[in-house]
């Protein structure tokens, strides 16, 4: 039974991945793709109270002993 040769396979699978990436550049840069949203300045931030305020948060090791 003869030996399979194996020799041509790298630069056949080198050269099909090449191709396939062109292709695939190819086609999407074909494409139209939407602009980007702008977003909207319409939504305004409400400030909570705690966020105007600190606060300390205490450890508990650092309480007084009970």
């Amino acid at each position: 039974m003869p030996q399979l040769d194996t020799s041509t396979w790298f630069i056949t699978i080198i050269s099909s991945l090449i191709t396939l990436f062109i292709l695939f550049q190819l086609k999407i840069s074909s494409q139209l793709f939407p602009l980007p949203l702008v977003l909207k300045t319409t939504t305004l931030k409400t400030k909570n109270p705690w966020e105007s305020k600190w606060t300390k948060i205490y450890s508990p090791l650092s309480l007084p002993p009970q």
